[in-house]
């Protein structure tokens, strides 16, 4: 099973505390192999009040967060049941497992906040084998020979044609090969 992105509803004002008891009960309950990120979607605004500019940090979508997760039994009853989660976007209930977020979604949502999709510290190393995913080079396979994680972007060695070429794609245009 793939790890994918989940949207989890909370009760609005307490999308901190969740993702802390989340976080929290993933490692006691030795499902970090099961729940990996926990994010809560948050974007930097600027409020003009009586003629003062204040960068002010809100939440792109109160009473949300986002889990990255293998959609196990386990993992779906450990997120289910943390203090504060209502349940999950996507799931018709009656015991139906949630729809994952797309990834465009997802890169939409993290690039926003400049994150990735991807665990750069994890994911992506010199020698790893990623698939393109958009457009010139979409369905080709790459290794990645350098990764940009300020610039968001990794240099990938593509065969073209018989030949190793250098390729530059955004972080938002690969996922990591299976």
């Amino acid at each position: 099973m793939d790890k994918q992105w989940y949207v989890v509803n909370t009760y609005s004002g307490h999308e901190n505390k969740v993702k802390e008891k989340l976080e929290m009960r993933a490692e006691s309950m030795d499902m970090k192999d099961y729940i990996f990120r926990v994010i809560v979607p948050e974007q930097k605004v600027i409020k003009s009040k009586d003629g003062v500019e204040k960068e002010k940090i809100e939440k792109m979508f109160p009473g949300y967060i986002l889990v990255e997760m293998v959609m196990s039994d386990e993992a779906w009853y450990v997120v289910r049941n943390t203090p504060g989660v209502t349940g999950f976007i996507g799931s018709s209930g009656k015991g139906a497992k949630p729809t994952p977020l797309q990834p465009y979604e997802v890169d939409k949502i993290l690039n926003s906040m400049g994150m990735s999709r991807i665990d750069v510290d994890k994911e992506l190393k010199k020698g790893v084998r990623v698939r393109i995913i958009s457009e010139p080079f979409s369905g080709m396979f790459g290794v990645i020979d350098e990764v940009d994680a300020v610039g968001q972007k990794v240099s990938l060695l593509v065969d073209l044609f018989g030949h190793e070429t250098s390729v530059e794609v955004k972080l938002s245009e690969i996922e990591v090969a299976k």
